[in-house]
């Protein structure tokens, strides 16, 4: 059993803009739930007991989310980094906090139910110094694995790569002696510079279950829709997930919600809407008989006509 988890939450959600505008990514709702929260269950399911989570982009938004130190009974400590210090450093910054013991790794952006029990089995049979999840996930092909081993990522060392990395990872300690204190850098040729000196760099291929990178607006309605049809992570222990429709929102009578849509807490629709496919953050006022498809309307912003494929 692995103990303690890093989640990283300090990304600047680039990719994922304007929804990030207000938002960190971590703490976009998916029917009601903010997408790091899946990660933290997703962790805990398989014996995790305490996390860590990096801040940088909009660090109040985590601090008001866990202001009581905990997720369900799991104690939360966050780190802040004021200068964005990327995978490596963030790591490295978290020393203190990671302590002495194995740690997984897991990006705080990303929704996946792949199984984490083998990577963490793998990890402790195998004697590795960092174990890392790899997957076909059609974004990239870094990573050269072969024969348990990964030998190569990025052509270092003139290996083809043929899998690419699935944000998930199960490290040892000595991983703080190889990367820099306070300096900005990704844990990718950290890890490259150690296979080079003989380090113990392995991974385990998961392509079961589903993964999300949620890489623009049209990813984040896709996966409403995915949840729509019937995806669940069978870690997610909340029987009243997914909320469809906040228990508090107000919607005329004569209004329609269709397909994935998910309406967010004191969201307001008027008389004579249709709401199709759409995502309405907390607080989002429909105008009457407005027609919205294909929509992310964020939080307080009102909205209104006919509007298709429209982020407000």
């Amino acid at each position: 059993m692995i103990a303690k988890a890093f989640v990283l939450g300090a990304g600047l959600g680039m990719r994922l803009r304007p929804l990030t505008e207000e938002v960190p990514k971590p703490l976009v709702p998916i029917f009601q739930k903010p997408l790091i929260t899946f990660s933290l269950d997703h962790l805990a399911a398989v014996g995790v007991q305490s996390f860590v989570i990096n801040t940088h982009h909009l660090p109040e938004h985590f601090e008001r989310f866990f202001s009581e130190g905990y997720y369900r009974d799991f104690p939360i400590e966050l780190v802040h980094e004021p200068v964005l210090l990327e995978t490596g450093g963030g790591i490295k910054n978290a020393q203190p906090l990671l302590g002495n013991e194995p740690f997984i790794s897991y990006s705080g952006d990303v929704l996946t139910d792949l199984p984490l029990a083998p990577l963490i089995d793998e990890h402790l049979r195998s004697g590795n110094d960092v174990t890392l999840a790899l997957r076909d996930t059609g974004l990239a092909s870094n990573v050269a694995f072969r024969d348990g081993r990964v030998v190569d990522i990025g052509r270092r060392y003139g290996y083809e790569g043929n899998l690419d990395y699935a944000n998930v990872a199960v490290w040892n300690a000595a991983i703080f002696e190889k990367i820099p204190p306070n300096r900005k850098i990704s844990f990718i040729p950290i890890v490259a510079d150690w296979i080079g000196t003989g380090g113990r760099v392995g991974g385990v291929v998961l392509n079961q279950g589903r993964w999300f990178n949620l890489g623009s607006p049209q990813e984040y309605l896709e996966v409403h829709n995915t949840i729509a049809e019937g995806w669940r992570p069978a870690y997610v222990s909340d029987p009243e997930w997914p909320v469809r429709i906040a228990a508090d929102a107000a919607i005329d009578p004569t209004a329609e919600i269709r397909g994935c849509s998910s309406i967010g807490a004191g969201c307001q629709i008027a008389a004579g809407s249709l709401i199709e496919d759409s995502i309405l953050w907390p607080g989002a006022q429909i105008a009457s008989h407005s027609r919205l498809t294909d929509c992310i309307i964020r939080t307080g912003r009102r909205a209104g006509g006919a509007l298709r494929e429209t982020v407000i």
